[in-house]
């Protein structure tokens, strides 16, 4: 008489067990994993089972693989990122930093911009943005922004080049101005509107963001009008693993 075989746990089940353990705190962020060959042991399963099941847990982004074979609990420390506050009310910016690099410093974290200028004419997404013909010529600021040293955000900041041109809205460089560059040449944002699309990022953005596979970022657009239209259209990528999104409303 033959038996059926007993039933071994599949690589979802112990996806489950690693992701339990992670977070109720048995597995710090920063820990390595046990190699698969004790995992295996420990479920009685596979290495392939086990490699499977961890796998998993890199495709939510709970885990990274390292060089050597290792796998880690992901260890980013987010920042909460208020966008009430950021760039409304009385601004932060001077000649120090913008807005953004205070509010970091305030947080007792390390911020830094490493900003580019292009020029060239605006795609149709941008002109819907900015309510300007498609093609018509713009200055695109670019900022990859590190918190103490990890890159957190790309920000690319496009300007009509009627409102740019002969501005510090030109020049390379982290360039910053008390209240802001675009009040200190005559064209202060008055509100602003922002979109916010959760996805997964493009090749580029991981590569610049140095993503982990399966990191989901944000993508935050706010455009700023001013007292004839919009002035400015800025859209920021921000890993999901690094961040936490605030907005406070009045009820």
């Amino acid at each position: 008489m033959t038996h059926p075989p007993s039933r071994r746990m599949t690589a979802r089940a112990i996806a489950d067990a690693l992701r339990s353990e992670i977070t109720e705190g048995t597995l710090s962020p920063g820990d390595v994993l046990p190699t698969s060959k004790d995992l295996a042991e420990r479920f009685d399963v596979t290495p392939k089972t086990v490699g499977a099941g961890i796998d998993i847990l890199k495709g939510e982004g709970l885990v990274i693989g390292e060089q050597g074979g290792r796998r880690r609990v992901r260890a980013n420390r987010p920042i909460v990122w208020n966008l009430t506050k950021f760039e409304r009310g009385v601004r932060r910016d001077s000649a120090a930093g913008d807005d953004w690099s205070t509010a970091i410093r305030d947080a007792g974290r390390e911020p830094e911009q490493r900003v580019t200028v292009r020029t060239g004419p605006a795609d149709r997404q941008v002109a819907s943005w900015l309510q300007i013909p498609q093609g018509t010529e713009v200055v695109e600021r670019v900022r990859l922004r590190t918190v103490d040293g990890q890159p957190y955000q790309l920000a690319t900041s496009s300007f009509p080049m009627a409102i740019a041109e002969g501005t510090p809205l030109l020049d390379e460089g982290d360039v910053s101005m008390p209240g802001g560059i675009l009040a200190a040449i005559g064209h202060p944002q008055h509100r602003v509107r922002d979109e916010i699309t959760i996805r997964m990022p493009s090749p580029d953005e991981t590569e610049l963001l140095d993503l982990p596979p399966g990191t989901p970022v944000a993508e935050h657009v706010r455009i700023g009008y001013g007292e004839s239209g919009p002035v400015r259209a800025m859209v920021t990528i921000a890993p999901g693993d690094r961040h936490r999104l605030v907005y406070e409303l009045e009820v």
